[in-house]
């Protein structure tokens, strides 16, 4: 994509973590994210599509924007979420177009997963 194409959309997400290894093998084997290293307190990930990274930070603090993943399959997702160390915070619910659920990761930073009916 190029950088005209890239006006006005998100480029790119920070979060904090406690633990970037315990990241690293979270997000891998939930959601195959790849990752690359930029010394001991920094590392980038790619989904494919959009990029981002974790940094170490002494705590996750409580709040801020809430990032939401897509999925074709919820439970498949949700169990992997479960198997890989994460921890449920709202149960999958219905709304309008889909249907989702909260998690939080290894670090305690909330993320939700949709998917459609």
């Amino acid at each position: 994509m190029s950088r005209v194409e890239q006006n006005r959309r998100i480029d790119y997400i920070e979060f904090p973590t406690t633990n970037i290894e315990e990241t690293k093998r979270f997000y891998s084997e939930v959601f195959e994210w790849e990752f690359t290293d930029f010394g001991p307190d920094y590392t980038s990930f790619t989904d494919g599509r959009m990029g981002g990274g974790f940094s170490v930070a002494p705590e996750v603090p409580a709040g801020g924007p809430l990032i939401v993943l897509y999925s074709t399959n919820l439970a498949e997702i949700e169990a992997r979420v479960r198997e890989s160390g994460g921890k449920i915070v709202k149960e999958t619910f219905e709304f309008p177009g889909g249907r989702r659920f909260h998690f939080t990761d290894p670090s305690g930073n909330e993320l939700a997963v949709w998917s459609e009916g």
